[in-house]
């Protein structure tokens, strides 16, 4: 089947590679425009770019595509017969939408209608769901509101934080999508549910601050949802230190102001939450390495009662 492919960051590259390996004919590839990035912010390519480039695949990099009619003509004259979008980073206009024979299909991390928006991965590890999965619909102009054709459900393993979580369903959407495009004069078009919808917006750089006023439970579904990106922080004696790795406690937290370094040992940091504890295992201070917290705290030389700061 002749196609193009949207798609821009790491998490896209297992549907691409499984549409080429099927033998699927990747007319162009279409992807965010490069970025600066690094301390010298020079402009670096994003991961489906250089993927594409090693194997000699036509890029297509529109900083507007829902503006760029000079994109929507190159799109035509190639004559695709299917659209395939896996995390692109821009909505798509109607008349790139509907061009293909067989339209625009898409591969969402989670099981739609639940979780509709930028980041459903992490924020089905912020509410605790134990279930999630992935789906394949047919767009339309609406967000993530397009016909379902096919799912696959997955168990959130305990402790899995989102970029574990958001490789797997990475894979599992690859080999998903692969079996609907075998299968596409033949899938049921089935229309969402509103009533069931739930939304996962964007997530901001801020939003990895941490409040240590909330129980430790919670404070570990923002570690694991935050992780890689915006990063789980707080602050120490005025600097900035990521939380890599941490696991909730059932203990209570006594009298203690939440923050409160309880104590430093092999098993981590202790610290009080809003009623109990939460062990930081693994964290990267300002500036610094990563490293085990009791690494850290050897070197900080913690003293009795200082706290982490929200």
């Amino acid at each position: 089947m002749r196609l193009v492919f949207f798609g821009s960051p790491a998490a896209a590259l297992p549907t691409l590679e499984r549409l080429l390996s099927d033998g699927h004919d990747a007319a162009a590839v279409v992807t965010q425009p490069d970025k600066p990035a690094g301390r010298g912010k020079s402009l670096t390519a994003c991961a489906v770019k250089r993927f594409a480039q090693s194997r000699g695949l036509a890029v297509l990099q529109p900083h507007r595509i829902r503006n760029d009619s000079s994109v929507r003509a190159k799109l035509e004259a190639l004559r695709p017969d299917v659209h395939i979008v896996v995390a692109y980073g821009q909505i798509l206009p109607g008349p790139v939408l509907f061009l293909p024979r067989w339209r625009t299909l898409n591969v969402h991390f989670s099981l739609l209608p639940k979780y509709r928006g930028a980041s459903p991965v992490a924020w089905s590890i912020l509410r605790g769901e134990t279930l999630t999965g992935v789906t394949v619909i047919e767009l339309n102009e609406k967000m993530d509101e397009g016909d379902i054709l096919s799912q696959a459900k997955t168990d959130i393993r305990p402790g899995e934080n989102a970029q574990s979580l958001e490789s797997r369903l990475a894979v599992l959407g690859a080999g998903l999508l692969a079996d609907s495009l075998n299968r596409i004069d033949r899938l049921e078009h089935r229309p969402q549910d509103p009533r069931l919808a739930t939304y996962a917006p964007k997530l901001r750089k801020d939003d990895g601050r941490l409040d240590w006023t909330l129980e430790a439970e919670v404070i570990d579904r923002r570690v694991r949802a935050f992780t890689p990106w915006p990063s789980a922080f707080t602050e120490f004696r005025g600097r900035r230190v990521i939380i890599l790795e941490g696991r909730a406690k059932p203990e209570d937290a006594g009298r203690n102001i939440p923050g409160t370094i309880l104590s430093a040992s092999r098993e981590g940091l202790k610290v009080a939450c809003g009623r109990d504890v939460y062990v930081i295992e693994r964290l990267k201070p300002e500036n610094k390495k990563s490293m085990s917290a009791l690494e850290f705290s050897l070197g900080a030389r913690i003293q009795d009662g200082e706290r982490l700061q929200s």
